[in-house]
């Protein structure tokens, strides 16, 4: 592919992914509360919707046999969701918080998931165990949340429910090929420039792919759905870890752990500390605590640049 329709190709594809990410993300955000779905699932069935381009690039870029690509995604998509979705938003709107029990639950999940994921990526657990103590958590929690939604929320009715669930189906079909061109056009252009793998995953494609999960967020923030929010913050980098990182491993085998990869994972896990404790006091996360996990995606930026 020549550079020119490379540039273009990847313009094109971020466009169609994008919008077909936000398109999806929002009749998905539509359908839980006519369901009568509390906060809780609206954000966890939010993150999945908002996680397609993500998921669906680290996969590309596994087809191609980019695996540090793949993996730079993944690290890359979750440090960024930490410092766009909960920091950014905070400072925006001037806070972001929820109840206690609830951030238990999520923050939790986040923690042990993130350990998992680590320890499977540095070596010290093989596939088949790191699979089966990330199901260990997962189940509980998804039980945890179902019993939660019993009896709670009420059902709107705006007309047929199916308009709105039809209209995924294309929009998924989009994000696949948008992400799919996206993937291709940027490990062409990454090829030609001399640019890394890990590099053009962490920033490029990371950021891009992470922008409809960042815009939601906001948008959720200026509504004061806090719940909704962290929810959808924290299960969209669980998701992100499993879908990247855990069942990749089953199947075509990982990355190499270099020095910098170990580096990130240490950094989405303080990041992910440093979240949990901002949201922590009652009042919740404020404009200067959403500064401070900005700033720190700033310093991760710094570190990618200075070693990648």
């Amino acid at each position: 592919m020549a550079t020119p329709l490379a540039i273009v190709v990847f313009l094109a594809s971020a466009a169609v992914t994008l919008g077909a990410a936000a398109f999806f993300a929002d009749r998905l955000d539509h359908v839980g509360p006519r369901l009568g779905l509390p906060e809780a699932v609206v954000g966890l069935v939010t993150a999945l919707a908002a996680d397609a381009p993500e998921l669906s690039s680290a996969v590309a870029a596994l087809a191609r046999g980019e695996k540090q690509a793949s993996l730079g995604v993944v690290l890359g998509s979750n440090v960024f969701n930490l410092a766009a979705m909960v920091g950014l938003t905070a400072f925006v709107c001037g806070t972001v918080r929820l109840r206690r029990d609830a951030l238990a639950l999520e923050g939790g999940v986040a923690l042990l998931t993130t350990l998992v994921a680590a320890l499977l990526l540095v070596g010290v657990l093989p596939a088949w165990l790191a699979v089966l103590l990330f199901a260990a958590v997962l189940v509980p929690y998804l039980l945890a949340v179902g019993r939660a939604s019993d009896g709670h929320g009420r059902a709107r009715h705006e007309g047929p429910l199916w308009k709105p669930l039809a209209q995924i189906v294309p929009a998924v079909a989009l994000i696949v090929v948008g992400a799919t061109g996206m993937v291709r056009a940027a490990l062409d252009l990454a090829h030609r420039w001399h640019v890394s793998q890990t590099i053009v995953g962490i920033f490029v494609l990371a950021v891009l792919t992470s922008l409809p999960n960042a815009f939601t967020a906001v948008r959720l923030g200026r509504a004061g759905r806090g719940a909704a929010l962290v929810t959808e913050t924290l299960a969209s980098n669980t998701i992100n870890l499993a879908g990247g990182v855990l069942l990749p491993a089953l199947v075509v085998g990982l990355a190499a752990s270099t020095r910098l990869v170990q580096a990130d994972l240490v950094w989405v896990g303080g990041m992910t500390v440093v979240a949990i404790a901002l949201l922590a006091p009652r009042r919740g996360v404020s404009a200067r605590g959403g500064l401070l996990l900005v700033a720190l995606y700033a310093a991760f930026v710094t570190v990618q640049l200075a070693y990648g």
